[in-house]
């Protein structure tokens, strides 16, 4: 059987690129998509070249671009095993702060753009019994004061859940990864005694590589200082 065949949104950078490298040593072939094609292209690159990992260019929010994220995949690789739907981003906490504009474009990416993820990537799915990862946030089991980033996340914590459930006889199997405070480009300053990229990517790599029979639902995931 051909090697399995991995999907990341989100996947230029922090955890999203992470994952590609650990699932890249595992053996999957890669597709990694987001909006920075450089970096992508710079990446998929390093993983293999076009015969191990491909890079796609894709604004999550717009579903004719994910549907044609997976037309790539399937015409390159002939097959989709893991969908990670992980693109997203936040902004400065309180109703009063920020710009609503990108309250908009925050709420599109984190929310709409997983729930597109799903819909496009479902049928392949389906077809070869895979997984389908979410991010979520530590932000999406607990509400975080003047957050909508953390709304948004509650929103993809029950997206997941949703996804199980509908799911549930068909074989496929659905993970709510919920990292706490990551060193990523997510923040502005290097947050100390953060969990790194790689520390998420090995739990993303856990829930996958667990038997067909065993569906690990959520893994909420801090660093040993991050009280809430």
């Amino acid at each position: 059987m051909a090697d399995p065949v991995f999907l990341i949104t989100g996947a230029s950078s922090g955890i999203g690129a992470a994952t590609a490298r650990h699932a890249a040593q595992a053996g999957y072939r890669l597709v990694l998509a987001a909006r920075s094609t450089d970096k992508l292209q710079a990446l998929a690159e390093e993983l293999g070249g076009p015969e191990r990992a491909i890079a796609v260019t894709c604004d999550v929010t717009d579903f004719p671009q994910q549907e044609q994220m997976v037309h790539a995949t399937l015409e390159t690789f002939g097959q989709l095993d893991v969908a990670f739907a992980n693109a997203g981003f936040g902004g400065p906490r309180g109703f009063l702060e920020g710009d609503p504009e990108q309250w908009r474009a925050m709420v599109l990416t984190n929310v709409l753009g997983a729930a597109y993820t799903i819909r496009a990537t479902l049928p392949s799915l389906k077809q070869s019994v895979g997984h389908l990862l979410l991010t979520s946030s530590v932000a999406g089991r607990r509400a975080i004061p003047g957050s909508l980033y953390s709304a948004t996340k509650h929103a993809v914590t029950a997206m997941a859940e949703s996804a199980r459930q509908d799911l549930n006889d068909s074989g496929v199997r659905v993970t709510s990864i919920e990292p706490g405070m990551v060193d990523t480009p997510f923040f502005d300053n290097r947050p100390a005694n953060a969990l790194e990229p790689d520390d998420i990517a090995r739990a993303v790599m856990f829930a996958v590589s667990q038997p067909p029979h065993v569906d690990v639902n959520e893994i909420l995931i801090r660093p040993v200082s991050q009280p809430l």
